[in-house]
């Protein structure tokens, strides 16, 4: 198993260093800094001071250079908006994005798991039926257009909700609905269908045959055994949960990492933008070791490769 971890620990490395090199390119097609932090009429001397003071009229390859130097020092650069180290900021957001994000992702699981077993004791039952078409248009539906839908039915038309910022628990009700929706419509039908083959197998059989209650039979000896697919897409679905909330976030105004992401590409705040998407590919990545990990404790096949 630790061969196995360490594979996965290398490559999940190497991953996060081609985005980070990609990104740190990409960001700075996006134009020069110094039309957004200088006035239109500033003079040619100040745009050139502008830039030699913060390294843009370097060649790019220097420039990447001085990046990776600054970053074996551990250091992720400055941010040109709030003149701070661009980590402190990030790492101030990164908390109110994981939280949201963990709150979603539990009553996604959870709800996934309940309804799935319920709707797999009877296929084709009423139950199942509308749980199948309810789960797969919540699967379909894109969040952004839900966001908006939202806001405009229970913030505006109906008033019950604020439309954004963050605070008390009403603040948090749209949002986590949003994140909810869809991957709680996809673990519905993976449980489903995991659950159905798990009910039909020969142990299931022998419980029912001795009598343990039909509880224990769904939610103890069946689920247990239907939980391997269920991990590896709900894995995915945490690190799609975690990209979902920059849309979510930016829709309703969370200061969370998603909106600071997107604030600072808009501000070509190179350095708040790199540090954001490294942070986020290491816990996107934490997460997937994290199932791996408790995969191979399910499934002992893994154990030895």
């Amino acid at each position: 198993m630790s061969k196995y971890l360490s594979k996965r620990i290398l490559s999940s490395l190497l991953a996060v260093a081609g985005l980070f090199v990609m990104v740190f390119f990409l960001a700075r097609l996006t134009g020069d800094p110094g039309h957004l932090y200088l006035p239109i009429d500033a003079p040619v001397e100040v745009r050139k001071e502008f830039s030699e003071k913060h390294g843009f009229n370097d060649p790019i390859y220097i420039q990447f250079g001085r990046f990776l130097e600054d970053l074996s020092e551990g250091n992720l650069g400055y941010s040109l908006r709030k003149e701070r180290p661009a980590i402190d900021i990030v790492l101030e957001a990164i908390p109110v994005t994981l939280s949201l994000a963990a709150v979603a992702m539990t009553i996604a699981l959870l709800g996934a798991i309940l309804i799935g077993s319920l709707a797999a004791y009877k296929p084709n039952g009423l139950f199942d039926r509308i749980s199948r078409v309810v789960s797969l248009t919540a699967a379909s539906a894109p969040d952004f257009w839900l966001a908006i839908t939202a806001i405009l039915i229970f913030s505006v038309s109906l008033g019950w909700l604020p439309t954004s910022g963050i605070g008390g628990f009403p603040y948090w009700i749209m949002p986590i609905a949003i994140l909810v929706i869809r991957p709680l419509g996809l673990l519905v039908q993976v449980v489903r269908g995991s659950m159905i083959t798990a009910l039909s197998s020969d142990f299931v059989k022998t419980a029912r045959a001795k009598g343990v209650k039909e509880n224990k039979v769904i939610f103890k000896h069946a689920l247990r055994n239907g939980l391997l697919p269920v991990i590896t897409v709900a894995g995915d679905q945490a690190a799609a949960i975690a990209n979902g909330a920059v849309i979510v976030e930016t829709i309703f105004g969370w200061p969370g990492i998603g909106k600071l992401m997107i604030d600072s590409i808009m501000q070509r705040d190179f350095a708040v933008v790199q540090a954001s998407i490294l942070i986020t590919a290491i816990v996107i990545l934490s997460i997937n070791i994290i199932i791996d990990i408790a995969y191979a404790i399910l499934d002992p096949r893994i154990r030895h490769k």
